[in-house]
């Protein structure tokens, strides 16, 4: 795959989640670093600091084979670590829910499944229908699915004993994630059920960053002068829903998280 292919799919969310962008990212940087590139990789999904802090932190080595690999290394050790963890709360659960995809979360209930059996309810995501890729995933390790239209969030909190979603970013404020996400915590909040992230610390940026906008024809292609489609892609989770952020950092309140990833 060519450095210029890697960009569109990644742009195109052909390639998608915020680790499998990263990782199809460093894969770019091996293909070409020159300031260009990076600076094209950089812009290609701004609401990804995931893909931002692992092609930084290769690029802190001389040689950029050996920073790909550190990088690399550190998504392989997070997911690990982050998979392990998540067990402890998944344990208790007999239903638990999700909304989009995210390998991180994938992984974790996958992991999980294999010494507690539980159920999944997961809404299919509208426009793009990510939620599919989850019950996929989950489905071919025989775990049972629910999967709920996105207009169906509160009957299908509402039923579940917690929540799990992944994080695209998290800064001082709370947590970015795909649009719904809000919705989402808020009726965690309303249901009274817990309601946790997943999510490596790398995806932690005080930057400010731009909410993405998608194109508005992923949702309905009509072309009409009258028409304006808006297509936002992801949405902020206030801190006060998040009962625990769970990372390679350990599990942590939402405050401990802040404190800790700074330093």
């Amino acid at each position: 795959m060519t450095f210029n292919k890697i960009c569109k799919d990644i742009k195109d969310i052909k390639i998608q989640g915020a680790e499998a962008v990263a990782r199809a990212g460093l894969k770019a940087v091996k293909l070409n670093h020159s300031k260009k590139a990076i600076r094209k990789l950089l812009a290609l999904r701004p609401t990804e600091p995931l893909l931002q802090n692992s092609i930084k932190n290769a690029l802190k080595f001389k040689n950029i084979n050996e920073g790909i690999k550190n990088s690399l290394q550190h998504l392989n050790d997070s997911e690990k670590i982050i998979s392990n963890l998540s067990f402890k709360i998944i344990k208790n659960a007999k239903i638990i829910y999700t909304h989009c995809h995210s390998s991180t979360v994938s992984n974790a209930l996958i992991n999980a499944f294999k010494k507690h059996k539980f159920k999944i309810h997961n809404t299919e995501t509208r426009p793009l229908l990510q939620g599919r890729k989850t019950a996929k995933e989950l489905l071919q390790h025989k775990i049972k699915v629910h999967m709920y239209d996105d207009s169906a969030i509160p009957e299908a909190i509402q039923d579940s004993d917690i929540i799990i979603l992944g994080a695209d970013w998290i800064n001082k404020e709370g947590v970015v994630n795909k649009i719904g996400s809000c919705t989402v915590a808020d009726f965690s909040s309303h249901f009274k059920k817990p309601f946790y992230i997943l999510a490596d610390s790398w995806k932690f940026s005080n930057r400010k960053l731009k909410l993405e906008q998608r194109p508005g024809k992923e949702i309905w292609n009509l072309k009409n002068k009258n028409l304006k489609i808006i297509n936002p892609a992801f949405d902020l989770i206030p801190k006060k829903n998040i009962k625990a952020i769970i990372s390679e950092l350990g599990i942590l309140s939402f405050k401990d998280f802040i404190r800790k990833v700074q330093k």
